[in-house]
């Protein structure tokens, strides 16, 4: 079946069949490595996209169901010669360790953020419930999206 979907701002016509994950086509047929293959299982959050403003692990949803919807990934949001705030903020805070969960981390803290500029220290955790790290401990995670607050 034919899906259209808008990707970092772009819009694509796939060809997917009912087993194809979102996961697989921004990898394989985008090139889009930035979003991570983690557990497969929708449990470490290392794959999270923002699906129409939603963070949402990618490694379990279906490409078929994103027709007509909009995806961006970490690519879509900053960039070596432009980061976004929320990437300046997890650099300057030490909040990576090994890197393989920022993408996810970033994404996750970017769909709280635009919900909630002033997120208390709860929320922020709360939100980063199905986002595992085994390097940093969070703390430095959690300061990061604190300083990008609006009441910082």
């Amino acid at each position: 079946m034919l899906v259209n979907i808008k990707i970092n701002g772009h819009s694509y016509e796939f060809d997917v069949t009912k087993k194809d994950i979102v996961l697989n086509v921004l990898r394989n047929r985008l090139g889009l490595t930035g979003t991570k293959f983690g557990c497969g299982t929708g449990d470490c959050g290392a794959c999270k996209i923002l699906l129409d403003g939603e963070a949402v692990n990618s490694c379990t949803l279906p490409a078929w169901r994103c027709d007509g919807k909009e995806i961006v990934t970490i690519e879509g949001i900053g960039n070596v010669s432009n980061p976004h705030p929320i990437q300046e903020a997890f650099v300057e805070g030490g909040a990576i360790q090994c890197g393989f969960c920022t993408p996810g981390m970033i994404i996750t803290a970017k769909a709280l953020l635009d919900k909630n500029s002033n997120p208390t220290e709860e929320e922020i955790r709360e939100s980063f419930k199905n986002n595992l790290c085994r390097c940093t401990g969070y703390v430095k995670i959690i300061d990061s999206v604190k300083k990008c607050s609006k009441e910082s």
